[in-house]
């Protein structure tokens, strides 16, 4: 097992649970700049939602940041992550 991305752990956690796992580790990167993150739904097709809070709700880089940083995150550890929207 790789102690630096924990493989092998995740093999009996839900797909949820792997989900909630990874945005917990992303959150206080926001937290840091007065935002948030939360998980609202998974969809039938691996699609993520989730809610931008505090600074990250208005941030005209929102939108990057959730591609570029939350969504490529959460593909690179759960490949069978489609992609990752904002819901209000």
């Amino acid at each position: 097992m790789c102690e630096q991305c924990g493989c092998g752990e995740n093999s009996e956690k839900t797909f949820e649970e792997k989900v909630s796992e990874i945005i917990d580790m992303i959150r206080p990167n926001l937290q840091a700049h007065g935002g948030n993150i939360e998980l609202v739904a998974i969809d039938e097709d691996n699609t993520v939602k989730v809610k931008l809070q505090g600074a990250c709700a208005g941030c005209p880089g929102a939108q990057m940041t959730l591609k570029q940083g939350v969504e490529r995150l959460l593909k690179e550890k759960i490949p069978q992550v489609k992609e990752v929207v904002a819901v209000n």
